[in-house]
């Protein structure tokens, strides 16, 4: 019972450093995608009104994607959106090569790309390795066979305590693995982040 009590507390804090690592990859997004549009306001038409613009349709895309999970289209729209924000940035340095203003909305749109790329790692392949979860599936399995073979032998019959240990365990697991499926479980990384970015935008 002790190794699958330290083992439980190993595996949850995998799984909520994890969420943590999210929670924070949304706010970091929110914050670079609030400066690269600010910045857009800084450089010459008529790459400025597109950039805001696709920003804005950028961020949405984000939020309206982490609340129904559709990944696959959103991500493929995301990298398509990076394209065009790049392209405008490209035009933008080509036809003022010294503007400092450029320069700096090319590394705020840099850094919302890269946020990209690590929200997809985050999100969708840091998980909990398999291997993890059969040992911890083979520790509960025995330490519940030997709960019920020692309440056996002390003829404790069906203990309450016995019970309520099996749904505290349950519990736990419960969470750890909802904590794992960012985009399938109950607990899910707030968004309003990024809502709050949206908000702060023009119409």
């Amino acid at each position: 019972m002790g190794l699958l009590a330290f083992f439980l507390a190993f595996t949850f804090g995998i799984a909520a450093s994890r969420f943590e690592a999210r929670r924070q990859l949304v706010l970091q997004e929110a914050n670079a995608i609030g400066t690269a549009y600010l910045r857009a306001k800084l450089v010459s038409e008529p790459q400025s009104a597109e950039i805001q613009r696709v920003l804005r349709e950028y961020t949405d895309l984000r939020i309206d994607a982490a609340r129904r999970g559709a990944l696959p289209a959103a991500i493929a729209r995301s990298e398509a959106m990076h394209g065009r924000l790049w392209s405008e940035a490209t035009a933008l340095t080509r036809s003022d090569p010294h503007s400092i203003a450029a320069g700096l909305l090319v590394d705020s749109l840099n850094e919302v790309i890269d946020l990209h790329q690590m929200r997809v790692t985050a999100g969708l392949r840091s998980r909990i390795p398999a291997r993890v979860w059969d040992v911890l599936f083979l520790l509960t399995f025995l330490a519940m066979l030997a709960m019920g073979y020692h309440a056996g032998q002390q003829g404790m019959g069906s203990s309450l305590v016995i019970l309520l240990l099996v749904l505290a365990f349950s519990s736990v697991i419960l969470i750890i693995a909802d904590l794992d499926r960012p985009l399938e479980g109950s607990l899910r990384v707030s968004q309003l982040p990024l809502i709050d970015t949206r908000e702060s935008m023009d119409p």
